[in-house]
C-alpha cells in the first residue's frame, strides 16, 4: 500500500469514520454506476473505489476494445464524483490484496453478486467477503439500476447492419 493511501486511511479511522470499499472497471460512466456509488457511499462515511487497471480489464475478458478509457482517466472521473472519496488503481485479477490492505468496514458489490455464496469459483462470489466478515466487517449488495450497463451502451452505439 502506498504511504499516501495508508496515511489517508489512518486519518479517517482516527476521526471514527467508516470506510466502504467497492471495485470495478467503470469504463463508460453511466446512471447505473452513479446510483450504485451513491448507494455504496450511504453505507459509511468514506468510499474508496478500486479501479481495475487496463491490464486487469483485459484479464477479465471484457472484449478486445476494452477498456475504452485508460485507467488514469477512469480514476480521475470517479474521483470527481461527490460520492467517491478516493479511487485506487489495482493491477491484479481481483481486488483481494487491496481489500486486505484497506480493511474496509463495509465491502459492497452490485446486484449480480451474492454475499451468501462461499464458493470462490462461483461467478456470484464476492471477492474479499470472507476476509471482511472474519474481522467483523459487513458485506452488502446494491441492486442494479435496470437498463443501464456499459455493455448495453456499447451495443447501442454500434451501427446496425
Amino acid at each position: 500500500m502506498n504511504s499516501e493511501l495508508e496515511s489517508t486511511l489512518k486519518r479517517w479511522r482516527a476521526q471514527g469514520e467508516t470506510i466502504v470499499f467497492t471495485n470495478g472497471v467503470f469504463d463508460l460512466l453511466h446512471a447505473g454506476h452513479v446510483t450504485y456509488l451513491q448507494g455504496a457511499r450511504q453505507l459509511g462515511h468514506r468510499l474508496v473505489v478500486g479501479v481495475n487497471s487496463d491490464s486487469s480489464v483485459r484479464m477479465l475478458g471484457k472484449g478486445p476494445e476494452r477498456p475504452i478509457n485508460d485507467e488514469e482517466s477512469r480514476k480521475l472521473v470517479l474521483e470527481a464524483l461527490r460520492s467517491v472519496d478516493l479511487a485506487v488503481v489495482f493491477s491484479a485479477e481481483t481486488p483481494l490484496e487491496l481489500i486486505r490492505q484497506i480493511r474496509p468496514e463495509v465491502l459492497v458489490k452490485g446486484g449480480d453478486y451474492n454475499p451468501e455464496v462461499k464458493d470462490s469459483k462461483s461467478p456470484t462470489y464476492i471477492v474479499g467477503s470472507q476476509e471482511v466478515s472474519e474481522y467483523g466487517g459487513k458485506v452488502a449488495v446494491i441492486p442494479f439500476l435496470a437498463g443501464h450497463s456499459t455493455t448495453a451502451m456499447l451495443q447501442k452505439s454500434r451501427p446496425k447492419d
